[in-house]
């Protein structure tokens, strides 16, 4: 979004006959796409074989790596969500000093939200409580509260 001369580009890409107008992120989800269809054409294949021949033997063998291929996708496609939240919200938190290095190899988050904090002032006779919201931030690894900057 930053670089104007990149936008350019892509749209003049994307509005190409040849790209039949479809989106860099179509192209960039295609792959994923062909490989989840690969799967149900094997399961389709499997259903057909007769059992114990050599082609439900190679069929499996087929289905078994496929699979695979599709877990690790998965996974990297998590961690890369799960890296990307940590750039994002190390962009938005300001720490005070900068010891704790939010972004890690390691560390994913878990869940994240916002609460309500309450202050009771108690020397008066009567109780009052106040309000103010906080963010609360679980990593695997760790607990950050924040809060709003005033």
């Amino acid at each position: 979004n930053g670089n104007a001369g990149f936008q350019q580009l892509l749209e003049r890409l994307e509005s190409d006959p040849v790209c039949q107008r479809l989106s860099l992120k179509s192209f960039l989800i295609l792959p994923f796409q062909r490989i989840t269809r690969l799967k149900l054409l094997l399961q389709n294949i499997l259903k057909r074989t007769r059992p114990g021949s050599e082609e439900e033997v190679q069929a499996t063998q087929a289905y078994d790596a496929l699979e695979k291929l599709i877990k690790d996708c998965n996974e990297n496609v998590q961690r890369m969500k799960s890296t990307e939240e940590l750039i994002y919200l190390s962009q938005k938190i300001e720490f005070e000093c900068k010891i704790f290095p939010l972004i890690s190899q390691s560390r994913r988050l878990v869940k994240c939200g916002e609460l309500t904090a309450l202050d009771f002032n108690t020397p008066s006779p009567k109780w009052k409580v106040t309000t103010r919201p906080i963010y609360l931030h679980l990593f695997n690894d760790c607990l950050l509260l924040s809060r709003p900057k005033e």
